[in-house]
């Protein structure tokens, strides 16, 4: 088998491990399914579930890598002015990276601490990575770049669970578009006299 043909074969295994075991725990709950069910469900050996997910929580954020490093990685000139585009642009897309998803994982992460944890660790980490570019680009500063990020990514995580919110209360996702749109350019607003600069 060639090299191309064993990344797909583990990118197709990995999708399908990952799409079985979220379609088991929306249905089941989250603490109440085993590895051992999902892979029999997803016809694997266990041993092949942990080799793609270390930890049971990475089964249900497989975006993990998508989530952490956004935007931080798609920043090429203004941190705040690229972070805000970069968001109204998911936000008009309905992205999950933004918090859309449908009610009932949504629902499932809000019933599971595990998972909730998981998802604050997720946000901190994409904090941690947007410190980490903006200390490299203004390494005199101090600690005015570490505030910076905070603010940013407080603005981003707040937003996110608003829309997590509006999705467990089955708000129509044009809705909760149309709801956050101006409450962001807002929040955003607020922060540019101090950190537009960066």
């Amino acid at each position: 088998m060639s090299e191309g043909l064993r990344a797909q074969k583990k990118h197709e295994t990995r999708k399908t491990i990952s799409d079985v075991a979220t379609r088991l725990f929306i249905r089941d709950g989250f603490e109440d399914v085993t590895i051992a069910d999902i892979a029999a469900e997803a016809r694997v050996a266990k041993m092949t579930v942990t080799n793609h997910f270390p930890r049971k929580e990475d089964l249900v954020f497989d975006i993990r890598a998508d989530f952490t490093s956004w935007p931080s990685a798609l920043i090429h000139d203004s941190v705040f002015h690229d972070t805000r585009e970069l968001y109204f642009e998911a936000l008009d897309a309905q992205h999950a990276l933004v918090g859309f998803s449908g009610k009932g994982f949504a629902w499932m992460i809000r019933q599971s601490p595990v998972l909730t944890n998981a998802l604050h660790e997720l946000h901190r980490e994409r904090e941690a990575n947007l410190v980490d570019l903006l200390i490299r680009r203004h390494p005199e500063q101090g600690l005015a770049p570490v505030l910076a990020a905070a603010h940013l990514t407080t603005v981003l995580r707040v937003l996110f669970e608003e829309v997590f919110d509006r999705t467990v209360d089955d708000q129509p996702k044009k809705e909760i578009v149309d709801t956050l749109w101006p409450v962001a350019e807002q929040a955003f607003d607020q922060l540019e006299p101090a950190f537009g600069g960066y």
